[in-house]
């Protein structure tokens, strides 16, 4: 595991990574060096390389060209017609198809590769999280998803995060949404969250939610819980790095009945049989951690 140690001094801040044998520094060069002590003895390499497929390009971008070129190598979609969306709108995909059966264990590599991929490719989220639940008895369907989601990566191959040095506004904003219903399976929703940083995005995350929502207000209530959560973390997270608390987080939801259920929890037949963790959204907005708009 990762851990993360800071050294402030009267003007500066320095932060690392260390993770294993390898520690990654930012700060003023001398004050980094003023960090490593004879007692641990360490070297400096420069500036972060590629050697984990994720190039950094500095105070720019990140962008992963070159994996995602393997992945379309591998799989022999290098050369394949390109697609506008990694997964047809009404694309509805079942476990029990009816269809013939493809081989697992190439289906799990696929989609190991690509949840890989996620960690900088917010845009592919939702899709293979949809498609990572067929893992065990993956069909002809199936794959076809998965293969119009590498279609989608040769199409947008050069894109990347761009990450701006200085911006105008230092502003904590996040989204949160919900499908209902969309797990033909079992009838639970998909909740999608990211958060922005200024312009760029820091953290997203689309997953199935662990109940069955019985409405639309029930399930984009749940994903700003999720969301609600979230903002708790980057905030603290945000405050430590940065050396004081004044982020603060605003959350966007799209739901009005979602909205007025934050704002006024009313004990009802529609949200009485919300659990306790659902409550803490309510606990939230009540000491005005966050302020929720449209």
């Amino acid at each position: 595991m990762a851990e993360q140690q800071t050294k402030e001094e009267s003007d500066c801040t320095e932060t690392f990574i260390v993770q294993v044998k390898e520690l990654g520094g930012a700060g003023i060069p001398e004050a980094v060096d003023a960090f490593r002590t004879p007692s641990t003895p360490s070297s400096s390499s420069g500036i972060p390389n590629s050697e984990i497929n994720y190039p950094l390009i500095q105070s720019s971008s990140s962008n992963t060209t070159g994996y995602a070129s393997k992945i379309l190598e591998k799989t022999g979609m290098l050369n394949c017609n390109s697609s506008r969306v990694p997964m047809e709108p009404k694309c509805k995909l079942k476990k029990q198809d009816g269809e013939p059966f493809v081989d697992a264990t190439e289906y799990r590599r696929i989609i190991g590769s690509l949840r890989y991929l996620v960690n900088t490719r917010p845009d592919l989220a939702y899709s293979v999280g949809v498609v990572s639940r067929y893992m065990d008895t993956p069909t002809v369907t199936h794959m076809s998803a998965v293969k119009q989601i590498l279609r989608y990566v040769r199409g947008t191959i050069g894109m990347g995060i761009v990450y701006k040095k200085n911006q105008e506004k230092e502003e904590l904003v996040g989204f949160s949404d919900s499908d209902l219903a969309g797990d033909t399976d079992d009838r639970k929703s998909t909740s999608g969250i990211i958060f922005f940083f200024g312009e760029s995005p820091i953290t997203w995350v689309s997953h199935k939610q662990r109940i069955v929502a019985l409405s639309s207000c029930e399930a984009e209530y749940i994903a700003a819980t999720g969301g609600a959560c979230q903002g708790i973390w980057l905030k603290k997270i945000i405050a430590e790095l940065r050396g004081d608390d004044k982020v603060k987080p605003v959350l966007k939801v799209d739901n009005k009945s979602a909205i007025s259920l934050a704002y006024n929890p009313v004990f009802h037949d529609r949200s009485k049989h919300l659990t306790q963790e659902f409550i803490l959204f309510v606990i939230v907005f009540n000491v005005e951690i966050y302020s929720l708009n449209m």
